[in-house]
């Protein structure tokens, strides 16, 4: 959990990551987070091709407001919202990059947003297997 670690105590910079740590159950990382502070969030997306549904799991997964449009727009804002910091771990996230490769790409460049303006850090864990995709690996 090491590359986890440096991001809940601040050492690494937030954003999204393949995380290849498949030892650890969702409860264990759950905790771990919460532990550390942070609010956690989890989408199992084996069975989630398309965009719609992967934004209506992000949605469910960080709580967001019943007017939570479920686009890429709204993504955006309801994150630019969040007020603590918080791991999404998204498991299965290989299911869209396959079936939808460029909503796969632009539903991550909208998780991946820095928190130049205070926004509280937000880390995205991919975990499982998928298509290569050029992002950084948290361990």
């Amino acid at each position: 959990m090491s590359g986890l670690a440096a991001v809940l105590a601040g050492r690494h910079q937030p954003g999204v990551h393949h995380w290849h740590n498949p030892a650890l159950h969702v409860p264990d990382v759950q905790h771990a987070v919460e532990h550390a502070g942070w609010q956690f969030g989890y989408v199992d997306g084996v069975a989630l091709e398309t965009k719609s549904e992967v934004l209506g799991a992000i949605g469910a997964a960080l709580d967001f407001p019943a007017h939570y449009g479920g686009n890429v727009d709204a993504l955006r804002d309801c994150l630019r919202d969040m007020s603590a910091p918080t791991v999404l771990l998204w498991e299965g996230w290989g299911s869209l990059a396959r079936a939808e490769p460029k909503a796969f790409d632009k539903i991550c460049r909208a998780l991946a947003r820095h928190d130049d303006d205070g926004d509280p850090a937000f880390e995205v864990l991919l975990r499982g297997p998928g298509p290569e995709t050029g992002m950084e690996s948290l361990d």
